[in-house]
């Protein structure tokens, strides 16, 4: 199994505010590590961000797990004043599985950018 690490960014996000946009797709056959997420508002006045997880991860995948997995909230509705930058899930990790899908999402569209560090494992 090799691990790469990889960083993914974005200069600005959402296209349309109060609609997620995915900034991350974890691809087939592949296990993702989560090791930072950074929001930085470049707006001139505080914003709200939202960070989705979007999994529906089948029960049978997710050996002991009731049911599929469903979409949940690592961030709802933070407030981010001008200028700031925010780091979401410090010293914690995350696991992604194929198909998991990370989105952000803003009170104004364009003002929040984005920057997500990464392990794949494959």
């Amino acid at each position: 199994m090799a691990n790469t690490f990889r960083v993914i960014t974005h200069d600005v996000m959402p296209a349309s505010a109060g609609t997620p946009e995915t900034l991350y797709t974890c691809p087939a056959d592949t296990t993702a590590i989560v090791l930072g997420l950074i929001l930085t508002n470049v707006h001139t006045t505080t914003v709200t961000t939202d960070v989705v997880l979007s999994s529906d991860t089948a029960t049978g995948v997710n050996s002991g797990a009731p049911t599929a997995n469903t979409d949940v909230f690592l961030l709802k509705d933070a407030p981010l004043p001008e200028g700031s930058t925010l780091e979401i899930l410090s010293g914690n990790k995350l696991a992604l599985q194929t198909t998991d899908i990370l989105k952000i999402d803003c009170s104004i569209a364009d003002k929040v950018s984005v920057a997500l560090t990464i392990m794949e494992i494959t």
